[in-house]
């Protein structure tokens, strides 16, 4: 039994906090047109404003987020065209990734140095758990086939670590950055206050929430190694 609730425990912390993140971003994303301008029309503003001019704004298929390398604020097709509270908020959040960037902001650094040199290790585990039933099928040993879980377990694992170590990033780019920004700019209707900060807690535990479920994909493949 109390193996039972533990098992549930896990899987609540695992799936609860992405379901909360996907849960405030579709409330207001409605009314979609809320606000006079786009989120991309509000990202190219707030970076004007802060004297970024040179920092892009593009639509992609890759979620929203801020390229330092490249130097591009990024929103999705829904944040980018549409009018929504959501749409504003995501916006202004990627525009405080960008102020961070420009302010030399070493958090933010280190965060991309993290991601870059965590990418292949990531792949390697996704590829170790592809591989490690497979593994213990073709060996006769299940021994072979639990150390190449281990191995993708601790690369994907190490993502998650990293998201939570660098979420004082993502706070401080809704809370130190973006809230001021669109409050200095007058951007929020009246009594939308609240609800922004909602929003940018969101945005804020967006990596978190996404690499706590990737874990699920790690529970699944121990499944299928006890079989």
């Amino acid at each position: 039994m109390h193996i039972i609730l533990l098992l549930l425990l896990l899987l609540a912390l695992l799936v609860v906090p992405g379901v909360w993140v996907q849960s405030v971003m579709r409330r207001y994303a409605l009314p979609a047109d809320r606000y006079p301008r786009t989120g991309g029309q509000v990202a190219r503003e707030l970076l004007d404003s802060a004297g970024l001019r040179d920092v892009r704004v593009e639509q992609t298929e890759r979620g929203d987020h801020y390229d330092p390398l490249e130097k591009v604020v990024r929103l999705s097709a829904g944040n980018f065209d549409g009018r929504s509270l959501t749409a504003v908020a995501v916006a202004a959040h990627e525009v405080g990734h960008a102020l961070q960037d420009a302010g030399g902001f070493r958090p933010l650094k280190w965060r991309t140095r993290l991601v870059r040199s965590l990418q292949p290790v990531e792949k390697l585990g996704a590829g170790l758990l592809m591989v490690s039933p497979f593994t213990a099928m073709a060996t006769q040993s299940r021994v072979v086939g639990v150390l190449a879980f281990v191995a993708g377990f601790l690369t994907l694992a190490s993502g998650v670590v990293v998201h939570f170590l660098t979420l004082p990033t993502e706070l401080d780019a809704s809370f130190g950055r973006a809230l001021p920004l669109i409050e200095r700019r007058g951007l929020l209707l009246p009594g939308d206050k609240p609800r922004a900060r909602k929003l940018l807690t969101a945005a804020a535990f967006t990596y978190v929430a996404a690499a706590l479920q990737s874990l699920l994909n790690i529970a699944r493949w121990w499944a299928i190694l006890r079989r």
